[in-house]
């Protein structure tokens, strides 16, 4: 049966709209980032009437924009680790064993999904404070650590929820056969179990990163100059004298090449995990 042309003509026409939405402003975004401040805060041209590289030089030395930058990485790759890592065993377990407590335990997983992260803040401020006043020494406010630990509050339970309900799709058989082979539980986990969930991994993991790399609330009230990340460093380009827009749109530009080349690495291990996670 073909499609009516109408429908095609629609179809068309909201996937250009869409499209619009889309590039127009990574359009600007680009141009900007090419101006002279001068021209940036001048009348609005959609080309650089003098483009200049000059911009993504200046972008380093305005502000400590590499400081921020190992900060967020650091942050965000250690986060996804631990979570990833604490969240095999545990969708392991819920996936593969039936224990007193395990529908409470999956109930309150999804619930935290459901929960504002600010909600989150003011107990865990409370929880790291006092943790550094008994130990005598910074640990966890406005460190790396704290920021980890606060990352994962939000990463981990999502990664157990998806993760438990991708191996759910995987067919008991395989532990059985690797446990009659010799493996152990581990093993078996390890050897036959994870190479078959490799798309629901890197999805979590590719969806703890990409949450990590932009999150502003926690990073806002938890950082100080030293352990500043780069969703809140951006903000440094803006002064009490003046705004640097050309630099504001460089390294917007740059920071985002990040979780481009992570994205488009990984795209199709991230969509068929995701598809299977959606349809269990």
């Amino acid at each position: 049966m073909r499609e009516p042309v109408s429908f095609r003509v629609f179809r068309w026409v909201v996937v250009l709209v869409l499209g619009a939405f889309t590039l127009i402003p990574l359009y600007v975004l680009l141009s900007s980032s090419l101006k002279p401040l001068g021209e940036v805060q001048g009348e609005f041209r959609w080309w650089p009437e003098h483009p200049t590289f000059r911009p993504f030089v200046d972008i380093w030395s305005t502000v400590p924009l590499a400081r921020y930058f190992a900060n967020s990485l650091v942050v965000c790759l250690v986060a996804t680790l631990f979570s990833v890592l604490i969240a095999i065993f545990a969708a392991y377990a819920v996936s593969r064993y039936r224990f007193r407590g395990r529908s409470l335990f999956s109930g309150a997983v999804l619930s935290t999904q459901m929960i504002p992260g600010i909600l989150f803040l003011l107990p865990l401020f409370l929880i790291f404070v006092n943790l550094d006043k008994t130990l005598g020494t910074t640990v966890f406010y406005q460190t790396r650590v704290g920021l980890i630990v606060m990352y994962m509050t939000f990463s981990l339970p999502f990664a157990i929820w998806m993760l438990a309900g991708y191996l759910d799709g995987i067919p008991r058989d395989l532990d059985e056969a690797a446990r009659v082979d010799g493996c152990s539980a581990v093993g078996a986990l390890f050897r036959v179990v994870l190479p078959a969930a490799r798309p629901g991994v890197v999805a979590v993991a590719v969806y703890a990163f990409m949450t990590a790399w932009g999150e502003i609330l926690f990073a806002s009230q938890m950082t100080n100059t030293e352990t500043r990340t780069l969703s809140i460093g951006l903000q440094s380009y803006s002064t009490q004298i003046n705004v640097y827009w050309n630099q504001v749109m460089a390294a917007s530009l740059v920071v985002s090449l990040p979780i481009v080349l992570v994205f488009l690495l990984l795209q199709r291990y991230l969509v068929a995990g995701l598809t299977a996670g959606a349809v269990k």
